[in-house]
């Protein structure tokens, strides 16, 4: 099973917080591992709020 990657995700933001340096502007925290590793770490589920990024290939 492949993990989510929050880099891919349109709510996944870098924050300029040291000791919380990765956000969710979907679920609303800052965290210190890639915001998809706590939702499964606190619920034992994938994240619902995943949305891949669209990239314009011109």
């Amino acid at each position: 099973m492949e993990r989510i990657n929050c880099r891919k995700c349109i709510h996944f933001y870098v924050t300029w917080d040291k000791q919380f340096p990765y956000g969710c502007r979907a679920l609303g925290f800052k965290t210190q591992t890639m915001p998809s590793v706590r939702v499964f770490q606190t619920s034992g589920m994938d994240c619902l709020q995943f949305k891949e990024k669209k990239f314009n290939k011109e």
